[in-house]
C-alpha cells in the first residue's frame, strides 16, 4: 500500500529533475554540430526498498526492479531510487521517462546465474543486457553509486594476457583450458549455476553488454561508476541525443572486449568529463549495417571532451565497424595516459564506411605501449579462440575511408611509435589526413606510415626520439 501512496503524492508535481544547459560545449567549434538537449522526467520519486528490495547482496531483486519500474512507468515516470546497500538482481529493462538514480554507496550487481539472463526470443544471438532500454524516450541512468556486471563470470582469458597467480585464479574457479591451455573458458564453474549453451564456445557468444540501449531517444547517463561488464560497458546504439558526462567507466585491462564507452550509429551525442580505465577500446565510434528497424545509422554530430583515458586498446577510436560512415565528430581537450594506442582509427573492406569531417585537438598522451596516433584499414578482429585465417579478407566491399580528418595540439612523451598510416593496396582510404602543431615523444620509429596505400600531411610536426632509449 506504501508503494501506492509514494506514488500518488510524488505525482502532484511534474516539473523537469533536470535542465542543465550544455550549450557552452557547443563554443569555438571547428565545425558546426547539432546540440544536445536536456529533456525532462516527471518529477515523482520512489525507492527500490518500498518494492521488497533488499540490499543484503544475497536477496534477488529482480522482481522488485521490475514492479518499481512498471508501477513507475504506469504514472507517468519517474526516478527510481537505489539506496546504500548491495542489491543483487538480474536483467533490468528500463522504460520511458525512467531514471534509474544510485545514491552514493549504492551498488547494482549483476547475477553470477547465466540462466537469469536467457533472452526468450527464439533467433536470439546474444543474451540479455544487464540493463537495457528498447524504442523508448527519456531514459536517465545517474548519481554516485557503482553498477557491476560481474564479468568474470562470462568472459574467456587469454593466458598470455595474466600473470601465473591469477591465472591459478582462474583455474580455482572450475572452467575449462582451450587451445592447449592459452584459453579459458568459464564453464562448469564450480559455483554450481548453469550454463546455457551446448558448449563453452558458443555460451562465449552470448556475451551481454553492461548497459545496452537500442532504438532510443533522449538518454542522460551521469556520474555513476560503470565496472566489470560481461562485454561493453556503456553502448547507445541506433540513438538520438546522447549524453554522458562524468562517468567512471572501469575494468581489468585484460578484460576480453572490455570496451569502456560505445557509441554505435548515434546521432547528437555529447561524451564529456568522464574517465575510462579499461580492457578494449575506450571511448569508441562505431557504424555497423543499416538497420531496417531504425531511422538512425552513422555516427554525426558527436563532441568528446573532457576526459581521461588511462588503460584501453584506444584512447579515442573509430571502428572497427564504419559501415554508415561517420561526420561532423571533435575531439578536444583529453588526457591518455597508458593506452595501448592514442588516436585510433581502424578498418577493413567489409568492415568500412566513409569517415570525414572529423577534428581532434588538445589531446595529451603520456606512456602510450604502441602508436600515438594510428589509421590502419587492414584491421582484422582476433576474438577469443581466434585461429590465424578466420577473418581474411574475402573481397573489396564496404571498403573504408577515413578522409578530412583534422588531427592538432597533439602532445605525447612515450609511444613506440609516432605515427602510423596503413591502407589497402590499390585502394584510396587514407587520404585528406592532416596532422598539425603536435609534438611527439617516441622510442623506437618516428613512422610507419605506406606513402603508397596513405596519404598524410605534416605540419609543424615535432618528432623527437628519447634519447634515454
Amino acid at each position: 500500500m506504501k508503494k501506492y501512496l509514494s506514488l500518488f503524492l510524488a505525482a502532484i508535481a511534474t516539473m523537469s529533475l533536470y535542465g542543465a544547459d550544455y550549450s557552452a560545449y557547443y563554443q569555438n567549434l571547428p565545425v558546426e554540430l547539432s546540440q544536445v538537449a536536456d529533456f525532462e522526467i516527471p518529477n515523482r520519486s520512489v525507492n527500490l526498498s518500498e518494492f521488497g528490495g533488499v540490499a543484503d547482496g544475497v536477496t534477488l531483486n529482480s522482481e522488485a526492479f521490475k514492479s518499481a519500474i512498471e508501477a513507475l512507468s504506469n504514472a507517468g515516470g519517474g526516478r527510481l531510487v537505489v539506496s546504500e546497500g548491495v542489491w543483487l538482481t538480474g536483467p533490468i529493462e528500463l522504460k520511458s521517462n525512467i531514471e534509474l538514480h544510485l545514491e552514493r554507496n549504492a551498488v547494482v550487481y549483476f547475477s553470477p546465474d547465466k540462466s537469469l539472463y536467457v533472452d526468450p526470443k527464439p533467433k536470439a544471438s546474444r543474451a540479455l543486457p544487464c540493463i537495457s532500454a528498447i524504442r523508448c524516450e527519456n531514459i536517465a541512468i545517474t548519481g554516485e553509486g557503482t553498477i557491476d556486471g560481474n564479468g568474470a563470470q562470462w568472459r574467456p582469458v587469454k593466458r598470455d594476457k595474466v600473470s601465473t597467480e591469477e591465472w591459478k585464479a582462474f583455474l580455482a574457479m572450475g572452467g575449462v583450458e582451450r587451445k592447449n591451455g592459452t584459453l579459458w573458458y568459464p564453464w562448469e564453474l564450480k559455483s554450481g549455476y548453469p550454463d546455457i549453451k551446448e558448449t563453452p564456445e558458443k555460451q562465449e557468444k552470448l556475451r551481454t553488454d553492461l548497459v545496452r540501449i537500442n532504438y532510443c531517444e533522449n538518454i542522460r547517463i551521469t556520474g555513476v561508476t560503470f565496472q566489470n561488464a560481461p562485454k561493453f560497458h556503456v553502448h547507445p546504439s541506433n540513438c538520438v541525443n546522447v549524453i554522458i558526462d562524468g562517468i567512471t567507466v572501469r575494468c581489468p585491462w585484460n578484460a576480453q572486449n572490455g570496451d569502456a564507452i560505445d557509441l554505435s550509429d548515434c546521432h547528437r551525442a555529447l561524451v564529456v568529463n568522464s574517465v575510462v580505465d579499461c580492457g578494449d577500446d575506450g571511448i569508441c565510434m562505431k557504424s555497423d549495417e543499416r538497420s531496417k528497424s531504425s531511422d538512425v545509422w552513422g555516427c554525426e554530430d558527436i563532441l568528446i571532451q573532457d576526459n581521461i583515458v588511462y588503460h584501453g586498446h584506444g584512447g579515442f577510436v573509430i571502428g572497427s565497424e564504419s559501415i554508415c560512415g561517420m561526420k561532423r565528430i571533435i575531439v578536444r581537450d583529453c588526457t591518455f595516459s597508458g593506452t595501448d594506442i592514442g588516436l585510433r582509427f581502424k578498418s577493413n573492406p567489409g568492415r568500412g564506411g566513409k569517415c570525414e569531417d572529423i577534428y581532434i585537438s588538445d589531446i595529451m598522451m603520456t606512456d602510450i605501449k604502441d602508436e600515438a596516433i594510428s589509421l590502419r584499414c587492414d584491421y582484422l578482429d582476433k576474438p577469443a579462440g581466434y585461429t590465424e585465417g578466420d577473418n581474411a579478407i574475402a573481397e573489396y566491399t564496404n571498403v573504408p575511408e577515413f578522409t578530412d580528418i583534422h588531427i592538432s595540439n597533439v602532445v605525447c612523451r612515450g609511444a613506440e611509435t609516432a605515427i602510423e598510416a596503413i591502407g589497402v593496396a590499390d585502394l584510396r582510404c587514407i587520404y585528406g589526413v592532416t596532422i598539425s602543431n603536435s609534438t611527439i615523444v617516441y622510442t623506437k620509429n618516428s613512422d610507419n606510415i605506406d606513402a603508397a596505400t596513405a596519404e598524410i600531411k605534416l605540419e609543424n610536426v615535432n618528432l623527437v626520439k628519447d634519447k634515454k632509449l
